[in-house]
């Protein structure tokens, strides 16, 4: 087995890893049940959950299977759930200490109302209390309705934890004591220097992270999601450099994030400013301690090509969440596929790979570009029958901003992964069809890449209940594209069940305007003589060589894309 270790750092990063967790557990569940689709019990058989859990036990024996996940949030993110999470004994472990043996003084204690669980949560207890137990409740017995749910979690969705389904292992789940994050200091790098080094902080997650790699088999790799802001950016370049130094031969996949309703205000030129060299400064640190960086989150998911047949509402991350979701999910099946019995066809899987061999692909080529755009068909089309408009490949969108749309690279190298593919009539696309279809796309593509990896899956992505109604009216139950709406506006878990889904990481030089922006903005209000930001980025406490090291990191990066680049350390 080849393990994975996920590290989710910051808010936007949690809520996408809620979605990702309930997607697996979703899968899980469905492979169970005797009466689901019989797709998801054969696709288990060819992807090794594995690689994504961990096997424990409780003090009382009973067995678990939780998340091979560190999870890292500001203080009171977790809203009414327990940092311990609810299957251990939170007592053993335990790291803080209510007493201090030097305080000699008097000691008061202030306790706060614990946050009443929303619907979606009490019903989970409710179920979980009556698992087991043949006490002949039928549906409409249930003390909480599903469409009761549904329209609890689009008015109260505050955390993370409001529509997870998961249980985390104790040492999942730690919270930044002492910190609360203001939003409004996103653009503020400052904010989280040394945010890592203070006290015991990193030793702790240090340790965290520990317990989870020492019980691993083979470790192929880390899978990082980190909000690209303020606190977490600056605290994760710091846990990401410890990594590199302490797990020098394990690589680091890497997935910079940022929410939808982050960057829509408007600010004053000081702001703008900051904001410039924040991204500049963030991108070049994160950067240095990975293979493949991978920058996600649009201005406005809700404006995008990305979003035809969804209904999103920027203003909440319970939405645009589900979509990075969705596709890292889909990014993330070929690295748990099995592989083949010699000499035997795969008729539910093909393309397995690892981190390493995605790391290859990627930035292992003759250009050795480590920044890759990731694009996502949400639901992907049918690869053939009378709704086929366009191919899958004109469907793929990009969810990483500031990309060329008409860039033609025939040097670009691509990883896609596709699952649950339909064909006509709604039938599913069997593996051989797939991989003919998008070869078949490919032909005929105005510009190919130089080299393409495909991996397949029978199984859709299955939508939980607690995913948000994002769907549109041209949605249908299984995620085909209808011909003629249905009414409402949107629709939900209990309208649309899974989904067929596309998602591609590409190394290509339409990710140029991206690194271009952020070369030009380091120069131009860091680095150049009189520059307007001197002043914030030494008191984010980074020095002249410091921020020139910088430059070079990103300098690098745009002459490895762009080899007419004529870049001058003067030039804006």
């Amino acid at each position: 087995m080849r393990e994975l270790v996920t590290v989710q750092v910051g808010g936007f990063a949690n809520f996408i890893g809620s979605h990702f967790w309930n997607f697996q557990d979703e899968l899980l569940g469905l492979a169970a049940d005797p009466e689901s689709d019989p797709v998801y019990k054969n696709q288990m058989q060819h992807l090794n959950m594995d690689t994504l859990y961990r096997s424990g036990e409780t003090q009382q024996g009973i067995l678990t299977y939780t998340p091979r996940l560190l999870s890292i949030d500001s203080q009171g993110s977790l809203g009414c759930v327990s940092s311990h999470g609810g299957l251990y004994n939170s007592e053993a472990y335990s790291s803080a200490s209510t007493t201090v043996a030097t305080w000699k003084g008097g000691v008061s204690t202030h306790i706060s109302e614990p946050r009443k669980k929303n619907v979606f949560l009490q019903s989970l207890y409710e179920e979980e209390q009556s698992n087991g137990m043949d006490n002949g409740q039928s549906d409409n017995q249930r003390k909480f309705q599903d469409q009761d749910i549904v329209e609890s979690l689009e008015r109260d969705v505050e955390y993370w934890t409001d529509f997870s389904k998961v249980h985390y292992h104790p040492q999942s789940l730690y919270e930044l004591s002492g910190l609360w994050i203001d939003t409004q200091e996103s653009n503020n790098y400052g904010i989280g220097k040394d945010i890592f080094c203070e006290g015991l902080r990193g030793d702790e997650i240090s340790e965290r992270l520990r317990f989870f790699v020492e019980e691993c088999d083979h470790i192929q790799g880390f899978q990082f999601v980190v909000d690209d802001s303020g606190c977490f950016s600056a605290l994760a370049a710091d846990f990401l450099e410890v990594v590199a130094d302490e797990y020098s031969n394990t690589p680091v996949l890497l997935y910079t994030v940022r929410g939808s309703s982050s960057r829509t205000n408007s600010i004053s030129r000081q702001q703008t400013i900051s904001r410039s060299i924040h991204d500049a400064v963030s991108f070049s640190r994160l950067s240095s301690f990975c293979k493949v960086i991978v920058p996600i989150g649009l201005p406005s998911l809700s404006k995008s090509q990305t979003s035809s047949f969804l209904f999103i509402k920027d203003e909440k991350p319970y939405h645009s969440s589900s979509i990075y979701a969705a596709a890292l999910h889909s990014m993330s099946l070929p690295f748990r596929m099995e592989p083949p019995e010699p000499a035997a066809d795969s008729f539910q899987v093909s393309g397995g790979l690892d981190v390493n061999g995605i790391v290859q692909i990627l930035a292992g080529q003759a250009r050795q570009n480590m920044v890759a755009i990731l694009d996502v068909a949400m639901p992907a089309p049918p690869i053939d029958g009378e709704m086929v408009e366009h191919s899958l490949l004109e469907h793929l969108q990009p969810l990483t901003p500031e990309v060329s749309s008409d860039a033609e690279d025939p040097q670009a190298v691509e990883s896609m992964a596709v699952c649950g593919a339909s064909g006509s009539g709604g039938r599913q696309a069997s593996v051989s069809e797939v991989t003919k279809s998008v070869n078949a796309n490919y032909e005929h593509a105005p510009t190919r890449p130089k080299f393409c990896h495909l991996s397949v899956a029978l199984c859709p992505l299955p939508i939980p209940l607690p995913f948000p109604k994002i769907f549109g009216n041209h949605v249908g139950q299984h995620g085909e594209i209808l011909s003629r709406p249905i009414a409402g506006s949107s629709r939900g878990s209990l309208d649309v069940h899974s989904i067929p889904m596309a998602a591609r990481l590409r190394s290509s030089n339409a990710v140029l305007p991206f690194l271009e922006n952020r070369l030009g903005n380091l120069r131009r209000f860091g680095l150049r003589q009189g520059a307007p930001g001197t002043e914030i980025v030494r008191s984010w406490g980074f020095g002249k060589d410091e921020l020139e090291a910088m430059e070079e990191t990103l300098s690098k990066m745009v002459s490895t894309l762009d080899d007419r680049a004529q870049i001058s350390s003067d030039s804006d």
